[in-house]
């Protein structure tokens, strides 16, 4: 039987795909982000499917099932709970929790992570902007939009930066763009924040949500 923490990356990756798109993730894409042979894939997502924790057909797209959705859930909260965690009570800056998260959040026990989500006063979003998911494995998130899909002149809060990229939040935290920010898109890779125009890189098109 695969461990725990192999069926734990399996069920956060496929819910993850779908977090902010609606297309299901395909067993390539899976075996990309995964860094996995698709062989390896095909087997695992085959146990997946005998645990009941997915739904697939051959060459098919992988969707969670309700208990896999409500597991994958749980460690997400874990892992954003921690992050929230680390830069509130530590002075992490947002770029380098996603690591230590990655770590703690198969360490810590049920009581003390509700201590700390208690103690952060129960947040609903980490410092990224993405949300966590209550213990009944339910997110709070408003209607959104891309920036590479946002049209010229549409006025939102900022809602979320991937942090996939650690240089790109960086980039993005220089240029004076943060969750929460009111602003205005000027084009695909520009902002208007507080009357002045800031540049990003161009990658922050497909790395920036808005608010609809």
């Amino acid at each position: 039987m695969p461990s725990s923490a192999v069926v734990d990356d399996y069920l956060k990756t496929i819910y993850h795909h779908t977090e902010w798109q609606s297309d299901r993730i395909t067993p390539s894409q899976l075996a990309a982000e995964l860094g996995l042979a698709p062989s390896s894939i095909t087997e695992m997502v085959q146990k997946l499917a005998a645990q009941g924790l997915v739904t697939h057909r051959p060459y098919g797209p992988i969707a969670l099932t309700p208990a896999g959705e409500l597991r994958a859930a749980s460690i997400i909260r874990r892992h954003r709970l921690i992050e929230t965690w680390l830069v509130r009570e530590f002075g992490y800056a947002w770029d380098e929790v996603h690591d230590e998260a990655e770590v703690l959040e198969h360490a810590l026990s049920d009581r003390l992570l509700e201590g700390i989500s208690e103690r952060l006063g129960r947040p609903r979003f980490d410092p990224h902007g993405d949300a966590i998911p209550d213990a009944a494995g339910e997110v709070h998130r408003e209607p959104f939009v891309l920036l590479a899909d946002a049209a010229t002149g549409h006025t939102g809060r900022v809602l979320r930066v991937s942090d996939r990229d650690s240089e790109l939040l960086r980039a993005v935290e220089a240029a004076g763009v943060a969750v929460g920010a009111e602003v205005t898109v000027t084009d695909a890779v520009a902002l208007r924040i507080g009357g002045a125009e800031v540049p990003l890189p161009a990658a922050a098109a497909q790395a920036v949500w808005l608010s609809a």
